[in-house]
């Protein structure tokens, strides 16, 4: 069973910095999608940010505040954040390999998922 360790979340006034790490001790996840999805209270989890094989995606809503990278030596993933908004308040998790074929990996079918940090953007 694969376990995916978040961390990183905290409190911020908007226009602040958040760098969020995701730990897969024991999971080499070169080969699969690996993203960051969001969930604020009241509505739907959403995708963040993905990466494959270098590759990036990002949500309309982060793009050029977020940055998705990896660290495949050490098994971790990162989601840098920067220019915080308000909006950007929800629990974040991270997620490893695909549960199906997809053309993107920004779905939400993905096997193994994080506990989730809060990330709180205060205006």
């Amino acid at each position: 069973q694969v376990q995916l360790v978040e961390s990183g979340g905290g409190s911020v006034q908007a226009g602040g910095s958040l760098r969020l790490s995701c730990a897969a001790p024991g999971y080499s996840y070169s080969r699969y999608c690996m993203g960051w999805f969001r969930q604020a209270p009241g509505k739907e989890r959403e995708a963040v940010a993905a990466i494959l094989t270098g590759r990036t995606y990002y949500a309309d809503s982060v793009k050029g505040r977020f940055t998705i990278s990896q660290d495949n030596a050490k098994n971790m993933l990162y989601l840098q954040m920067n220019s915080l908004k308000p909006e950007d308040t929800a629990m974040y998790y991270c997620a490893a390999e695909l549960s199906y074929p997809s053309p993107s990996c920004l779905v939400l079918g993905y096997k193994y998922w994080g506990q989730g940090t809060q990330v709180t953007v205060s205006s």
